[in-house]
């Protein structure tokens, strides 16, 4: 098969980086059944992404019993492995029939709760993650710092000092932030994308730099010398990864089931949000198997509530619930959505005379391109790579940008359905920056712009971040609290105003640590 006709029908992209039953309900099919004594606890947190992970942790550790509903499975008790790109299994997508990685998808699925899940707009298409772990499973695990000028813009009432001092050193604690070390990137030879990225990036005129992560580096060492099962060096990491990653099941979430405090019952799906009259809430919940059948459905009730469901899953929440039920609703719900400037393009016949850009490539990525400091192109870039386990000679890159003009969600009670508002004047700009960097990379070191990989060599509608609709200070109150609410909070990415300028998931998990901080100081949850 040619290197063409190999892009065209198998191309597997893992940039940017966005659940079997627990061992009460792994019967394979259950009788769907009404459960009517409703359940009540004290707290209860949706999502166990970074911030319903960073909440359950402090919580319990304040000695708070906490609930955690989870839709996605809790892999580590599922015993079920997780896929990597080039042989994907039943753990690989959410109820699909096919695969759905961002390219080409030529393998067929039996529907299975699996980690990727795909959410279809008319303009862009959101990746997120599912299970016990939220998106820190199919990441790519970059734990980028946003840069403090630009921190300070998006969040202006914020102490930046205290966030650069205190959280995001706690932060890359917590989630156990490592940098890959500079002689084995040098040498090991799936990090020849990085090498030559980075070397083209140089000729270009470009700075780069170079990218912590949560992956282990030295268990990737080890497995590169077969001391131990490979992952990041078998292409996982979209899926899941078996080995060697620190997702949240492995750090925040482990400590928090350590208390003694934190329950977590997975495939347990919110489905609506009611306001009781004593302030409280009663959640509709369904239960489903690893097919999507509905097992039970089943009621919750709590006192207080943390919405920590990602942000279109915490939007999805709020505003079903309210044009179902009537949940109360602020009017900044839904404002000031975006992307995170997402934007992937790609470049070919990248040194195609000299090994490319390598037959086996790690899905770890360690470097990135700065041109934040561009007045007229500012960008941050991801050197992603692309195992194929053969050289194709193709460069990807998931570059992130400023969002200037925002994108607002609203509901659609006739269809039950999520609506946004984004198309293609929201990435414009994006796209400009795009050009301008394929542009300036092809001139200094040859190569074409990718037409294989996308439309016309852009990715304009992949988006792995979506940030805001809940924009901490607007439609919460400084520490997240919702308005026109005595006991719901938003902790999780929809906080942040569409746009951070890096990966977001350190920002994310910074954020829930100053909010829940407050909030138990404040005896919100006395």
């Amino acid at each position: 098969m040619d290197r063409k006709k190999f892009i065209k029908t198998s191309a597997l992209a893992i940039s940017g980086f966005y659940f079997l039953q627990s061992d009460l309900f792994r019967a394979a099919e259950r009788k769907r059944e009404a459960v009517n004594d409703p359940v009540d606890a004290p707290i209860i947190i949706i999502g166990s992404g970074y911030g319903g992970a960073v909440s359950a942790l402090r919580l319990c550790e304040a000695g708070k019993k906490v609930l955690m509903l989870e839709m996605g499975l809790n892999w580590e008790k599922s015993g079920i492995p997780f896929s990597n790109l080039l042989k994907p299994g039943k753990s690989s997508a959410w109820l699909k029939k096919k695969t759905i990685t961002p390219f080409m998808n030529i393998f067929s699925l039996t529907p299975f709760t699996g980690t990727l899940d795909r959410l279809d707009f008319e303009h862009i298409n959101i990746w997120v993650g599912r299970g016990v772990g939220g998106g820190s499973l199919v990441n790519g695990g970059m734990a980028v710092t946003p840069k403090k000028d630009y921190f300070r813009e998006v969040f202006p009432n914020l102490d930046a000092e205290k966030f650069y001092q205190h959280y995001f050193p706690r932060v890359h604690e917590e989630l156990k932030v490592n940098i890959i070390d500079e002689q084995f990137l040098k040498d090991c030879p799936y990090y020849k994308f990085t090498r030559v990225g980075e070397g083209e990036a140089h000729k270009a005129g470009f700075k780069t730099i170079r990218v912590p992560n949560v992956y282990d580096f030295k268990y990737m060492e080890k497995e590169f010398r077969n001391e131990v099962p490979r992952s990041a060096l078998n292409t996982e990491v979209i899926y899941g990864n078996n080995h060697g990653k620190n997702s949240l099941d492995k750090t925040y979430l482990k400590k928090a089931l350590e208390t003694g405090n934190l329950e977590i019952l997975d495939l347990h799906r919110v489905d609506q949000i009611q306001l009781n009259e004593d302030k409280s809430y009663t959640l509709s919940v369904q239960q489903i198997d690893t097919s999507g059948n509905i097992a039970a459905d089943k009621t919750f009730t709590c006192k207080k509530l943390i919405l920590a469901a990602g942000t279109m899953g915490t939007l999805q929440l709020i505003l079903r619930s309210n044009a179902m039920n009537g949940l109360p609703v602020h009017d900044q719900i839904g404002k000031s959505w975006g992307n995170n400037g997402n934007f992937m393009t790609g470049r070919n016949w990248v040194k195609p005379l000299s090994g490319g850009t390598g037959a086996q490539q790690s899905t770890i990525p360690v470097g990135g391109i700065d041109n934040w400091e561009d007045q007229e192109h500012p960008f941050f870039t991801e050197i992603a790579p692309l195992p194929m386990g053969m050289d194709v000679a193709t460069a990807l890159y998931l570059l992130i940008n400023r969002v200037d003009k925002k994108g607002e969600v609203s509901y659609d009670k006739t269809k039950q359905i999520l609506k946004l508002d984004w198309n293609e004047t929201h990435t414009a700009k994006m796209r400009e920056n795009a050009k301008y960097f394929v542009r300036k990379m092809n001139q200094a070191n040859g190569g074409t712009r990718s037409h294989f990989l996308f439309n016309n060599g852009f990715g304009a509608d992949i988006c792995y971040h979506p940030l805001g609709g809940c924009v901490l200070g607007k439609a919460t109150n400084e520490f997240g609290k919702l308005k026109d609410h005595e006991n719901l909070y938003v902790l999780d990415g929809s906080l942040i105003p569409g746009t951070i300028g890096v990966n977001p998931f350190v920002t994310i998990t910074a954020i829930a640590e100053y909010c829940i901080e407050n909030l138990i100081l404040q005896n919100e949850f006395a």
